[in-house]
């Protein structure tokens, strides 16, 4: 049944996002961002760790909960180290993420052979 719950809800919020990208005029890095900012929003009042809990990756993989780990990083470090943890916590909380993106990114561009779009 998990699998189930993280299939439904990632996919649900990959859709809605394709929805707004398709539908609206806002171009795809503001609707990302916006996602990001989203997730700590609901973090920060409390809506989204109930979603995790429930969904798990299915939650927690979208960008949704890129937003999601920046806060709940920074919410732990300020617990911890008060206010020198708003600067340090989301960097703390996301560095799998930051860590796997910039691998990935450093990988498939060693990898891949640009071409020009005309």
């Amino acid at each position: 049944m998990n699998y189930l719950n993280a299939f439904w809800v990632g996919g649900a919020i990959c859709a809605i996002c394709q929805i707004f990208i398709d539908r609206t005029k806002l171009t795809p890095a503001r609707i990302l961002v916006s996602l990001v900012v989203l997730g700590v929003f609901l973090q920060a009042i409390g809506v989204y760790q109930p979603l995790v809990d429930y969904a798990g990756a299915g939650a927690t993989v979208p960008l949704l909960g890129f937003g999601y780990s920046l806060a709940k990083g920074v919410a732990k470090a300020v617990a911890e180290s008060g206010l020198i943890g708003v600067f340090t916590g989301g960097v703390t909380g996301a560095a799998g993420g930051i860590a796997a993106a910039i691998t990935f990114g450093c990988l498939f561009a060693l990898i891949a052979k640009p071409k020009s779009k005309s």
